[in-house]
Parts: structure tokens; sequence; C-alpha cells
């Protein structure tokens, strides 16, 4: 679902899809923003500060993440009509069901306004249908890779990017961890777009490294509360307008 219209800010849509360098991560598991228009207002000050598209949690009305379809397309909706022509993706997180990938699998077919893409984690239970799933409806499928042996269950399936994802681990850490996963993929002679980043204290090493490496990155509160010298974020905008310059350092 590509759209063309003007953008708030510097970024114009590709038209293909791609990331060229950050997507925001608007929320996570953070408290805020929430209500579809949280949502909204912070995307669009993300845009304007460079962000090219971006992830979210949807949330229900006590303020849980959900996957039901009234709460998807509400934030989706939401995001939509706030920033035309910026690709918006959500997260399928089994945790959002208790575990039961069955129910995550019921309520992913029950959507009626469909996100541009949907990260799935390799590593949790029903990867592989719920990719074959989001294909069918015409979902992006970013896969979540933590680790490099991971790799081998993405064989043969409709991907639109894989998401090397370095999570609890410490920032001297975080750039051996990354390689590790990417020379897996290229072992396995994977050539699709790749998305880098971390959280926490891997966030920042690896927005550098992403920039080195030439691969896209994303940043936002869900990755990380602080901005590179340990001061508070006070939005996902000030972290994206951080991040740029250091993606783009040499």
């Amino acid at each position: 679902m590509v759209r063309s219209a003007t953008v708030p800010g510097s970024y114009q849509p590709t038209g293909d899809g791609a990331i060229r360098r950050i997507k925001a991560c608007l929320n996570g598991g953070r408290p805020f923003p929430a209500s579809p228009a949280d949502l909204a207002a912070e995307a669009v000050a993300a845009v304007k500060a460079g962000a090219e598209a971006v992830h979210v949690h949807p949330r229900d009305a006590a303020g849980a993440e959900s996957l039901a379809a009234a709460d998807i397309g509400a934030a989706v909706t939401a995001i939509r009509a706030a920033c035309p022509g910026i690709r918006v993706g959500v997260s399928t997180g089994v945790w959002m069901t208790g575990g039961d990938a069955h129910r995550r699998a019921a309520l992913v077919a029950s959507w009626r306004e469909m996100p541009d893409f949907a990260s799935v984690n390799v590593s949790e239970p029903g990867f592989t249908d719920l990719v074959r799933l989001l294909a069918s409806q015409g979902v992006g499928v970013e896969a979540g890779v933590w680790h490099p042996d991971e790799v081998d269950a993405l064989r043969r399936l409709p991907l639109e990017r894989v998401l090397i994802e370095v999570l609890d681990t410490p920032a001297d850490r975080a750039v051996p961890a990354a390689d590790a996963i990417l020379a897996r993929l290229d072992a396995a002679g994977y050539r699709g777009e790749r998305l880098l980043h971390g959280e926490e204290e891997a966030c920042w090493p690896l927005i550098t490294h992403a920039g080195h490496l030439g691969l896209p990155t994303r940043i936002g509160l869900e990755d990380t509360l602080t901005l590179p010298d340990g001061s508070p974020a006070p939005g996902n905008a000030a972290l994206v307008e951080h991040a740029l310059p250091r993606w783009r350092t040499p």
C-alpha cells in the first residue's frame, strides 16, 4: 500500500517500500504514546525529523498492547491520516495473546484495515504460518532475527526485510552480536533488505554501525529512552534528530 501524497517534512516516499535510512519505533512496551491520537502526533513529529516509516504497538481501551482488528485499524488509520504517504507497520508479538499462537493468527486474520508491514519474531511459535498469512493479506513481513541460528528459518518465505535485532546486550558487545547475524545471513544467501538496530545499551552503537554498513536502522521510544549523552529523550522526534547524524557518520 504505497501512497504518493506529500509528506510533512523533508522525506518523500521512495515508492518501492524500502527504508533507506531510519524507521521510527514509536512506543513498543512503553506506556506512551498509546492512543491513536498520540501515536499519530508522535508519527508526525518523527517524520518531520526525518523518519521514513513508523512501527507501532497499538493499544486497547485499557492501554494493553493489542492485535484486535479494531485497535489495529484505529492506530493505522490515525497515523495514515496524519502522515499521508508514510508506511505504517505493527508488531505481532505473541505475548499480546499470552503466548497463544493460534489466537494470534485468528486475530490477524480478522484485520480489515491492513498495515503496510508487520514484524514477526522468528523465535516465536507459529512464525512460518503467520508470515504466510500476512503475505496472503498483502502485508509486508519483517522477520525479527535475534540470534544467528534463527536465520535458517527464513528460507523460502515471502519477506519484505529481515530485522537484525540486538537485545539484552551491553554496548561493547553490540557490534559483534550484529555482525554474527549478518554473517549468517550472508552464508545463507539472503539477499533481501536488512534493517539493523539494537535496544537500550545496544541502540546508539548500532545506529552508527548501521550507517557504516549502509544499512537502514530504526530509533524511537521502543528502543531507548535516552539521547546519546544519557539525558532523557523528550520524544521520538528528538531521537530521530540525534540518530540521523550518527547514521551518516563515515
